[in-house]
C-alpha cells in the first residue's frame, strides 16, 4: 500500500484558492508529500471574495492560526451578518445574521411562537429576537463569553478581510511548512496515454514540472479541468441571470459596521464590504438590462467615500463544472463554478472543496467509486447553495424593473420551490442533507422578503396568547440588555487587533 501514496502534488494557481488549498494539504497531509504552487504575478487574482461565513473559523482553528494575528495582517474587520436593502420590496433592509433566533420551546422552533403575536401586530421584528441582528444594529461586537445562560453565548461571527492580503499571509504560513512556490506562465499540459491523465505542465521559462494529482485554482478559466480535460459546464443563468461585476474599492467612513451589505438595483445588486483601511465595493449585474458603464455609474453614485480605484470588470457564467474532479485533476475555486456572493459563500466554497478532498484523498489506485461520491456530495452541495441564493431574486414583490420581473415571475428548481410552498402552508422549515444554511437563514431571508406562512404549528397553540407574550418578550429583553453591555466593534479592533498602517 505504501507505494501507492501519491506523494507529488501541483497546485495550478495561487490567490485565496490556491494558497487556502496549499496552506490546508501542508498542515494536514504527512511529511514526504511534495507539494508546488504554480502562479504567475502577471495574471491578475479576481480576489472580490472578501466577505466569509462562520465555517471560516473551522478552517482557521485547522491551520492553529492565531485570528487576531490574522486580522492584523489582512485589515479584517468582524462580521456578525448580511443586510439585504429593497430586494423584497424597495425601501426594505432585513438581516440575514449568524447565529440562532429566539429559542425552541419543546419540540416547537421559535418563529411558530414569534408568527403566531407578529400576525397580529403583537410582536417585535423577527431581528428582535436575534442576538447578532441587534449587536450588528448597534454597530457592537464581542465574541462569544462562556457564558452558558447569557444571550452573549449565542454569538457566531466570521470576517471581512483583504482578499489580497489573504493570499499573501498564508502563502508565508505555507511556505514555511515546505510549499514550493514557482513563478511563471503555463504554456503546455502534458497528457499521459491511454487515459488522458494529467502528466506534467510546461512553464514558459522551459521548466517541466510533473505530478500525481493536479488541484486546479485557475480560475475563471479552468486551465486543466476545462482546457485540457473539456470536463463541462452546467450553466445556471436561467435562474441567475447576472454576468458581469464590477468592483471598486472607496475610503473607510464611520461607523466599521460589523455586517456586510447586498442592496439590491434595478439590474443586480451591489456589495459593501467594510475593512479596517477601505470598504470593499461591487455591482453585481445582468447585461441584458444595463450597460457596462450605466452598471459603473451605479456603482460610483453608491459609494460612501471617495473611490480609491477605477472600477474592475469581471464576466462570469453561474453555474459548475459537471465533475469537479475529473481524471487526476481537481478544481477548486473559481475553476470549479461560479455562484454570485452574494450569501458570501465563495470562500466557504473553497473550505468545503479542500475538506472534501481531504476526506476523498485518493491513491495512485484513483478509485472511480470515491471520485464518484466526491462528486456527487458536490454537486448537492452547489445546488442546495444556488437554491439559496435563488430564493432572494425569487421571493420578491418588486415590478420596478424588467430584471425584477422576469425573477419574480422564473419557474425555480422543484427542490426551491417544494420548500417555499411548505413554509407558505404551514412556516414549516427542514435542513436538507449537505444544506450549508440552516432553518435560521431560510427563516430569516423568506420573512425579511414577505414570504407568509399561512399556518403555524399546531403545538404552538398550546400556550395562551398571554403566555406567548411573555415568553418572546422574555427574550427580546434579555437581548436587548446583553447588546447595551457589548463594545463598539471599531473599538474592540483597536483593542484587539488593530492592523499597522
Amino acid at each position: 500500500m505504501q507505494d501507492e501514496l501519491i506523494r507529488d502534488i501541483v497546485i495550478v494557481g495561487g490567490g485565496t484558492a490556491g494558497w487556502m488549498t496549499a496552506a490546508a494539504m501542508a498542515r494536514l497531509l504527512a511529511p514526504g508529500v511534495n507539494i508546488r504552487l504554480i502562479e504567475s504575478d502577471e495574471i491578475g487574482i479576481v480576489g472580490v471574495g472578501e466577505a466569509t461565513i462562520p465555517q471560516i473559523n473551522l478552517f482557521n482553528a485547522a491551520l492553529g492560526i492565531d485570528e487576531d494575528d490574522f486580522i492584523r495582517h489582512t485589515q479584517g474587520s468582524f462580521k456578525l451578518g448580511i443586510e439585504f436593502r429593497n430586494w423584497g420590496r424597495i425601501g426594505d433592509a432585513y438581516l440575514h445574521a449568524f447565529g440562532q433566533i429566539g429559542q425552541p420551546l419543546g419540540l416547537v422552533p421559535f418563529h411558530h411562537y414569534w408568527h403566531r403575536l407578529h400576525s397580529q401586530g403583537q410582536a417585535a421584528d423577527l431581528g428582535a429576537y436575534s442576538m447578532a441582528t441587534v449587536a450588528a444594529r448597534s454597530n457592537k461586537f464581542m465574541r462569544a463569553p462562556a457564558q452558558p445562560n447569557s444571550p452573549l453565548a449565542s454569538l457566531v461571527h466570521a470576517f471581512h478581510f483583504d482578499a489580497g492580503l489573504y493570499a499573501q499571509y498564508l502563502r508565508r504560513y505555507s511556505e514555511a511548512l515546505g510549499v514550493r512556490r514557482t513563478e511563471g506562465k503555463i504554456v503546455g499540459v502534458q497528457q499521459r496515454e491511454p487515459d488522458g491523465f494529467i502528466d506534467a505542465v510546461l512553464m514558459d521559462s522551459g521548466e517541466r514540472i510533473a505530478g500525481e494529482l493536479f488541484v486546479d485554482c485557475s480560475g475563471f478559466r479552468g486551465l486543466l479541468i476545462e482546457q485540457t480535460l473539456k470536463t463541462g459546464y452546467e450553466d445556471w443563468t436561467h435562474w441567475l441571470p447576472c454576468d458581469r461585476a464590477l468592483a471598486v474599492p472607496c475610503e473607510s467612513v464611520k461607523p466599521l459596521t460589523p455586517y456586510t451589505r447586498a442592496t439590491a438595483h434595478a439590474a443586480g445588486w451591489q456589495w459593501r464590504i467594510p475593512l479596517q483601511h477601505r470598504i470593499g465595493n461591487g455591482h453585481v449585474f445582468c447585461s441584458r438590462y444595463i450597460s457596462e458603464d450605466e452598471a459603473a455609474s451605479v456603482l460610483l453614485n453608491n459609494l460612501d467615500g471617495p473611490a480609491l480605484a477605477e472600477p474592475r470588470l469581471l464576466k462570469f457564467v453561474t453555474g459548475k463544472r459537471k465533475q469537479l474532479w475529473h481524471k487526476n485533476v481537481v478544481a477548486i475555486g473559481l475553476a470549479s463554478g461560479f455562484l454570485e456572493p452574494l450569501e458570501s459563500t465563495s470562500i466557504y466554497l473553497i473550505q468545503s472543496s479542500i475538506a472534501r478532498l481531504m476526506n476523498f484523498f485518493p491513491t495512485r489506485a484513483w478509485n472511480p467509486v470515491d471520485i464518484a461520491e466526491h462528486n456527487a456530495q458536490a454537486d448537492r452541495e452547489y445546488a442546495l447553495i444556488r437554491d439559496f441564493i435563488i430564493l432572494h431574486y425569487k421571493a420578491t414583490e418588486r415590478d420596478d424593473s424588467p430584471l425584477w420581473r422576469h425573477c419574480r415571475d422564473m419557474p425555480v428548481p422543484e427542490t426551491l420551490a417544494a420548500k417555499m410552498a411548505l413554509f407558505r402552508a404551514s412556516g414549516r422549515l427542514f435542513r436538507a442533507q449537505d444544506d450549508l444554511f440552516a432553518e435560521t437563514s431560510w427563516l430569516q431571508v423568506l420573512v425579511g422578503q414577505h414570504v407568509k406562512p399561512g399556518a403555524q404549528h399546531a403545538l404552538a397553540q398550546l400556550l395562551t396568547e398571554d403566555e406567548n407574550a411573555f415568553f418572546l418578550e422574555r427574550i427580546r429583553s434579555a437581548i436587548a440588555d446583553a447588546a447595551r453591555t457589548m463594545p463598539d466593534h471599531a473599538d474592540f479592533i483597536a483593542r484587539h487587533c488593530a492592523a499597522g498602517r
